[in-house]
């Protein structure tokens, strides 16, 4: 059987269970098993993966400006497992809440360095 991919998940929002939005598929991670067959082991998103899938001069502007906001370039992609993923209608559904995937490094760094030196960050509502 035959799936293109490609069509199917890239570009597709990511939600976690409770329809929080996590981001997009920005590319699709491979493994090869003890037979040397090829899978579908995660689901890569952020601006590393996107751009690294873009390529070109527009690809590579997406990762220097990813890289700019980590503190150990370059910049991973967040890689979201296949058996967290629950289902796949118009969104990609997890079936874990956002906290328990791994953090952006993008978000994190941004988070660290900007979002906390704001007076009362700490108290926003979530």
């Amino acid at each position: 059987m035959r799936i293109q991919l490609g069509k199917r998940l890239l570009d597709r929002q990511i939600v976690d269970r409770d329809g929080r939005l996590i981001g997009r598929v920005d590319d699709i991670g491979f493994a090869v098993d003890a037979d040397g067959f090829p899978y579908v082991d995660c689901l890569l998103t952020g601006q590393g993966a996107l751009g690294q899938r873009i390529g070109g001069r527009v690809g590579r502007l997406l990762v220097a400006v990813a890289d700019r906001f980590v503190d150990d370039p370059p910049v991973p992609p967040v890689r979201i497992p296949l058996a967290l993923v629950d289902r796949l209608d118009s969104v990609v559904r997890l079936r874990v809440g956002a906290a328990e995937l791994p953090p952006s490094p993008v978000e994190s760094w941004l988070r660290r360095h900007l979002i906390d030196r704001i007076p009362g960050a700490n108290r926003a509502s979530g």
